[in-house]
């Protein structure tokens, strides 16, 4: 079930087209952090500016690599310390679609270790938008049947997988991370 829904997600965003799937945080609106045709339709869908940054997740600390170049050493011991998942926004990012950067040259990113988002990025081979399931300006869903018919309907394929757990599951933390290892809390 897994691996034949990781397959069928891959599919649809090499194609361009936007997924909704579990994450290590709460369901997500995904697609390749590459593409700025497939991250615009996400902006579209939660009817968000362009100017909001949204959050990329990664399956590893090589693969975080590829987009940041200046990871400070402190920020490694926070993510691998931390008890829930942390999202750091980092400066100096690249190899992501321009209108997933922010203004600064800024993007979040996450490293997951839950099973189904963390297979998804390791078969996907690059960076998977991973915003919430909800419409800009809305509660957060923080579970499955939590999410509109909208967003479910909005969206390209929706992910079979996990969609009956009933833990209410809540967003990331997030810091903002510069090269030389000062951090501000944005949300804890």
């Amino acid at each position: 079930m897994l691996q034949d829904e990781v397959k069928k997600a891959i599919e649809v965003m090499k194609a361009g087209g936007v997924i909704l799937y579990p994450t290590d945080t709460v369901w997500g609106i995904g697609c390749d952090a590459t593409n700025p045709e497939a991250v615009k339709k996400v902006y579209e869908i939660k009817r968000r500016e362009d100017s909001k940054a949204l959050i990329c997740l990664v399956d590893s600390e090589a693969r975080l690599q590829r987009y940041v170049r200046n990871v400070a050493d402190v920020t490694w011991d926070m993510i691998e310390l931390s008890e829930k998942p942390l999202t750091v926004i980092f400066d100096g990012v690249s190899g992501l679609a321009p209108n997933l950067i922010a203004e600064d040259g800024s993007a979040g990113i996450r490293i997951t270790r839950e099973e189904f988002s963390k297979e998804l990025c390791f078969r996907f081979q690059k960076a998977i938008v991973s915003t919430s399931a909800n419409i800009s300006g809305e509660p957060t869903p923080r579970t499955f049947n939590e999410i509109s018919d909208e967003i479910k309907e909005a969206v390209d394929y929706v992910v079979k997988y996990n969609r009956q757990c009933k833990e209410k599951h809540k967003p990331s933390s997030i810091i903002k991370m510069s090269a030389n290892g000062q951090f501000t809390i944005i949300r804890e």
